[in-house]
Order: structure tokens, then sequence, then C-alpha cells
């Protein structure tokens, strides 16, 4: 990918510079050289991209602003895996995933993996809870070749980005929905109970004449990118219909008087595991703002 085009990064007034990126899922046009190489010469605008904020650089300095660190573009469907053990199950993460994929307008499928080796059914409250706020819920085990076939039904025809933290098994899934692929698998680390990198860049593959999907880098930890704390409760699908009710139109449903989401929360309308979600993302935003 050479030219302007190339990944370049340097850090100037300590604030770090991404310059002219392209990522998967971009079309493009390009030339071909003699030797088989390529250039791109243009990528053409996106209907949609995903992002979250890029993390910061070792032995840079951590003032400034993060900037954007674009994942994948042209995207229908954000898939986000968890699962239910090895790693452990993180509805934190995927919360943060779902109000990523929220404030960039994609539709969003949420999928527990593993889960026979949840033996208490844990997942269970949480299959009902994202199910009940309008998510659609696939359950999963590779194992037991237990729900590939509906996931695969499912996302037939789109574009599909399948997200997740390291270990859960998005490669596994991948290779269980289409023979074949040979996606290469990791291990969980016996010191730490995480799994280990093993895809180590985002790749689209086309699976079927209209449907595609990308293998992504397991993540540690996801922040969303370009969402100000008055903005955020809109990417609760849960927390809707309760927006218009509060006394403020500036609320960030933390401390403020007169909040109909707080009121939701204390009558359980809304769940106090999204609500401590929430609370840990607004953090999240204003210490970066405080930075």
């Amino acid at each position: 990918m050479p030219g302007k085009f190339q990944k370049d990064f340097s850090l100037k007034k300590d604030k770090l510079y991404d310059v002219d990126i392209v990522v998967v899922g971009d079309i493009v046009k390009y030339s071909m050289n003699k030797d088989g190489s390529g250039v791109i010469n243009e990528v053409l605008p996106r209907r949609n991209h995903i992002s979250r904020k890029a993390p910061r650089i070792k032995g840079a300095s951590t003032r400034g602003e993060r900037l954007e660190q674009k994942i994948a573009a042209n995207i229908d469907n954000l898939i986000i895996i968890s699962s239910c053990k090895e790693p452990s199950f993180n509805n934190r993460i995927i919360d943060r995933l779902i109000v990523t994929a929220e404030s960039s307008h994609l539709n969003c499928i949420i999928v527990i993996n593993k889960i026979d080796l949840d033996r208490s059914n844990h997942r269970h409250k949480f299959v009902d809870l994202y199910k009940s706020i309008g998510y659609e819920v696939f359950e999963t085990s590779v194992i037991q070749k237990i729900g590939i076939e509906e996931l695969r039904k499912s996302i037939s025809g789109k574009v599909n980005l399948f997200w997740g933290q390291s270990g859960v098994g998005k490669s596994s899934l991948l290779n269980a929905m289409y023979p074949g692929l040979n996606l290469r698998i990791g291990e969980i680390s016996g010191s730490t109970s995480k799994g280990k990198h093993i895809t180590v860049t985002s790749v689209l593959i086309k699976v079927g004449k209209t449907t595609s999907v990308i293998d992504t880098p397991g993540i540690r930890e996801i922040d969303p990118y370009g969402i100000k704390s008055e903005d955020l409760g809109h990417y609760f699908k849960d927390f809707l219909k309760f927006l218009n009710e509060c006394k403020f139109n500036t609320c960030t449903h933390h401390h403020e008087p007169g909040c109909a989401v707080l009121k939701a929360v204390d009558e359980g309308m809304i769940s106090e595991e999204r609500y401590v979600s929430y609370l840990n993302l607004l953090q999240t935003i204003e210490d970066d703002m405080n930075f």
C-alpha cells in the first residue's frame, strides 16, 4: 500500500496524528504495476465505518487528545462475540461494543459462545436482558455444534464484522460456520485465563456470493470514539424512552435532579447491570476530557 495511503504515525505537540489510512472494507480505485504489485489511487466515500479511541503509544506522552482508530468500513452487521468462560463472560465489554455499533448506526448481533462450558447457566440472565432490549442474541458452541447454522443464516447476504476479546472463539466460530476457511486459532493463557492474540490484522473474506465476514484481532479494551457525555445515553436503547422526560436536556443521567433514567433504574425499568456499564463509560469519557 505505497504512496500517501501508507500508514504513517508521528508525534507532534503531544498528539498522535494518523494520516490517510485505508481500512478493511474500503472500496478503492487502484492501478497495477508490471511486477504485479498495486497502487491505491483513491479511496471511495464510505457509507459507514466503525472505530475506537486509538490506544496510547508506549513511551509517548499521555497528554493530548486520543485520536480515532478506524477498524473497518462499509459494514452491515457488527457481530459481538463473547464467551461463557475461557475467558470469562464480560458484559461490560459487550456494552461498550454495543455503544460503538450504535454510534456508527450499525446493526448489532450478540453471540455468546462456548455455552458448553456454562454448566451453571449463568448466561441466561444476559441472554434475556439483551433480547428484552431488542438485540438478536445467539448462543453457540463449536464443540457441540449449537447455534452455528442459525447464526450463518442470520448474517447471509451482509458484510459482517466479528469483534470481541482475545480467546472468545471468533476464528473457531468462523471455521465452523464456513468449513474450508482454516483460520488460525489460539489457546487460552494458563497464567492469565485470557486469550492469546492469533489474528494479527483484520481481513475481509467473501464466504458467499453476497456474504462477507471480517475477522479481527482480539481486543483487551474498547473505548468508543467521538461520543460526548451528554450524548452517551442515546446509544443505550433501553434508555431512549426515558431521555425526553429528564428535567435538563443536557442531563448525563448521573447526579442531576429530575433525571428520568435514574428513576427508571430505581424502579427496575432499566437493568442495574446496564446502568453500571453506562456509568463506567461515562467516567471514561469524562476522564479523557480532563486530560
